[in-house]
């Protein structure tokens, strides 16, 4: 008798033990799945930053050519036309500036036995580059403004697109931190304006992807204006 008593309390407890175990998965199961439902509830916006800069470096091609019938006479002539370039420049305070030439090509119109009624005046020409960097980009720009002072001085310039004046902006490293965080911020925004939609607030970050830093001009006639322009990818948390 007191052996199935026993068997009995035995039984209820592992009963009662049982239903205890399955209430509480029963909770830890529904907190989990509303955990799972709630990491699930977020939105996916794109955020953009853009802003203008001044550009800080300029590189600036100078080409000239010059024509001579003797080869000494071409060396001399390229010698000359480069000493009044560098006089013009430091008109323009851009003594100091980094200039470097470039080897002259030089072209030989008689050396395919052209006709010699056909020939040009001058047997000989030469094209070279004086090349100014500095980040002087106002003195530059008066200077390019000017330059044709240079060919009543006797200085044949080369005017092509192969020359074309080059502005650039290189503190980019310095602007991404504040560019970045106005590009989330712009993402939050729209996200809030989702979340305002659906009855919703936005929590915290989920995900964060950077996009690719963009720098351009700012039209064909501001080349010293660039602006940088980046796009950032956001998941945000929506919570009740």
């Amino acid at each position: 008798m007191n052996e199935q008593k026993c068997q009995s309390s035995a039984l209820v407890l592992s009963a009662l033990a049982l239903a205890v175990a399955i209430v509480a998965a029963s909770v830890i199961l529904g907190k989990a799945v509303g955990e799972f439902k709630a990491y699930d509830r977020y939105v996916s916006v794109k955020g953009l930053a853009e802003q203008e800069f001044p550009a800080d470096s300029v590189i600036w091609p100078i080409s000239f050519t010059v024509t001579a019938n003797e080869l000494p006479v071409l060396q001399q002539k390229i010698e000359e036309s480069e000493l009044r370039i560098q006089a013009f420049l430091a008109q323009h305070q851009l003594e100091a500036a980094d200039k470097t030439r470039s080897t002259p090509r030089i072209t030989d119109h008689y050396a395919y036995g052209a006709n010699p009624d056909q020939r040009p005046p001058h047997r000989y020409s030469a094209e070279a580059v004086l090349t100014v960097r500095s980040d002087r980009i106002q003195a530059v720009k008066a200077a390019m403004a000017a330059s044709g002072g240079l060919l009543a001085q006797g200085v044949m310039l080369v005017y092509s697109y192969d020359f074309q004046p080059r502005f650039d902006f290189t503190r980019l490293n310095e602007v991404k931190p504040e560019m970045i965080a106005a590009a989330t911020r712009n993402a939050r925004e729209a996200a809030n304006q989702f979340a305002a939609d659906s009855g919703s607030t936005v929590g915290s970050i989920r995900t964060a992807r950077q996009g690719v830093f963009t720098i351009d001009q700012r039209d064909p006639y501001s080349p010293e204006i660039k602006v940088v322009r980046v796009v950032t990818s956001v998941d945000f948390f929506l919570e009740k």
